[in-house]
Formats: C-alpha cells, structure tokens, sequence
C-alpha cells in the first residue's frame, strides 16, 4: 500500500527522537510511504525572490521547539516490530520541495572553530531541472539529495534525546551515500520501530566540516520492510554496489574501529572467510570514509564492493 504523509505542526517533532512519541502514521511490512520534510527555523529562511513552502511557516507558527536540532517528519509505525527486530528501510526516491538551500557555520562547533569565530550564513539557489545548487560565487555545484536525518525511536530508558547526535537507533548519520537506492537498516528498540526522517541535504561533502551541508527541503519514498532475521547493535547500509558498516563515536579513531568491525563481522556473515581473512580483505579492498566530524559523536563508514563477498 501507498501513504503520503505530509509535513505539518501535527506530524513533525522537532528537535529530539523520544521513545514516547506517539506515530502520526501506523503501516504494514511492504508498504510505501512518501514522507515530505522541511528544514530550519525563522532565522534560516531566505530573502525575497525564493519560494518558502507554507508548511515551513505553519511549523514555525505553530510546533514547538524543543530541542535544538531537526524539524523531523513521523513517527512512522510499522505493524508487528518488536525491540530486537531489524527495519530495512528501502529509498526509492527522493526530490527537492523548495528552490533554496541554506549553509551557515556558527562559532564554537565545527570541524575548525578556532579558525571561524564568526558566524557565516549563505542561501543557495536549487535548480531542480538542472540538478545544481548555485553559491553564491557563482560556482553551479551538482546536487545529490539525501536525508540527513533518519532513525528509529531510541529505547524508552534513554528518554528525550536531541537529534543532533546520531546513536545506534540512526538519527544524524549524514551519510552521503544514502541515496535513491541505497537501504538502511536500523535496530528496532520500541513496539511500532517508530521511524522519523528529516534534515534534507542537497549536496554534502564526506565530513560535513562546517557543520551544515545545502540544508533543504526534501520528499522521500521509502519501502519499509520489517526484519525478524536479523540482529543489529547500530544501522548498517547497503547501496547497488556496496555494503556500508558504520561507526559512531565521540572519538574518531573509536568510530573507525566500529565501522570496521562491524564490516568484519558483516563478511564472516556472508562469506566461508575467517575473521583474519575478512580483517585482510578490508585492508586490501574496503575503504573507510569520515561521514562527519561535527555531530558531537563522529561517524566514520566503510565499504566494501558486494562483489568481492
């Protein structure tokens, strides 16, 4: 079956994922959903000349602000998943819902914020027929729309957490591999998975430095598919291609270690390979990538090509 949720005051939670968030909408195991989201407060929108969706206003007007983070559009609940399970979370696509992007850096965060003790904010034309974003430079740079933002609900003992840092139940991974094609997968720590999506990107560079990539709005399509044989302790992925583990930790070396055991464990699963011939065949062949450096715990992902498994 096919829903549509809409973004709006009453299907948005802004600012934090929260095991006792009720879902604003209840679907199968197989079912499609297209999820619209906006992105950033008052103090982001645009001057004149660029079209500001009403839903954003709305949201402003109307949905309160309780964290610093992500306007994030959900819960979504999916019918029969349990704590342990796993949701597969197929994107089958995703487009711009707005002509405007935003990038700004503040003091204090950062990759350098020694280096940029000044705020710094630009607005970005997006032309969606030409696929580009244009700085205001004038450099016409290629978009890759994907959603920053996507996780389940965290287990309930953990309360009200900001989106802002990402954790094993997913949330603000910034993984600029998730794009039309590729699948999450996420743990599942409540009844209903309860999965929420927002934080549109129209294009980012591995790393995210500044802390913000071309902020926008975006609608997504995805296929969830519940998963009672599988067993995760943090999201993994997979693209056409490759498969995709993840770290994530205040520490950057820590997040390397557990997206590469994690992609060890993932090869012994698949393959005949001992673990000290998986352990070889990542350092001949799989690449470990910084997915960011600014989210308070650090993300680092390795991939591997499937067809060497």
């Amino acid at each position: 079956m096919q829903h549509h949720l809409a973004a709006s005051p009453e299907t948005v939670h802004w600012g934090y994922f929260d095991a006792r968030q009720k879902p604003v909408l209840t679907i199968d195991s197989g079912d499609r959903v297209t999820i619209e989201s906006v992105s950033g407060g008052p103090e982001q929108l645009p001057p004149q000349g660029y079209t500001v969706p009403p839903a954003l206003l709305d949201i402003h007007a109307r949905a309160e602000r309780v964290l610093p983070g992500h306007i994030l559009t959900g819960p979504v609940a999916v019918r029969g998943a349990e704590p342990g399970d796993v949701l597969e979370v197929r994107i089958l696509d995703i487009k711009l819902g707005q002509d405007w992007g935003y990038n700004f850096n503040r003091p204090l965060v950062g990759t350098l914020p020694e280096d940029f003790p000044d705020f710094h904010m630009m607005h970005i034309g997006l032309d969606a027929a030409r696929n580009i974003g244009r700085l205001p430079w004038g450099l016409e740079l290629p978009l890759r729309p994907f959603f920053g933002v996507m996780g389940t609900a965290p287990p309930t003992l953990w309360g009200r957490l900001t989106s802002l840092v990402p954790r094993a139940f997913g949330g603000n991974l910034d993984n600029k591999e998730l794009v039309p094609g590729a699948t999450l997968f996420l743990p599942v720590f409540v009844e209903g998975a309860n999965f929420s999506c927002g934080d549109g990107h129209g294009a980012q560079g591995d790393g995210e430095v500044n802390v913000t990539a071309i902020e926008t709005a975006l609608t997504g399509t995805f296929e969830f598919v519940l998963r009672k044989d599988l067993r995760l302790k943090g999201p993994r992925a997979e693209t056409p291609a490759h498969y995709i583990t993840m770290g994530i930790h205040p520490d950057l070396d820590r997040a390397a270690e557990e997206a590469l055991r994690e992609m060890i464990a993932l090869i012994v699963e698949r393959s005949t390979l001992t673990r000290h011939q998986a352990y070889a065949l990542c350092s001949l062949a799989a690449d470990l990538r910084i997915t960011q450096m600014v989210n308070g715990s650090k993300g680092v992902h390795c991939m591997l090509a499937k067809a060497l498994v």
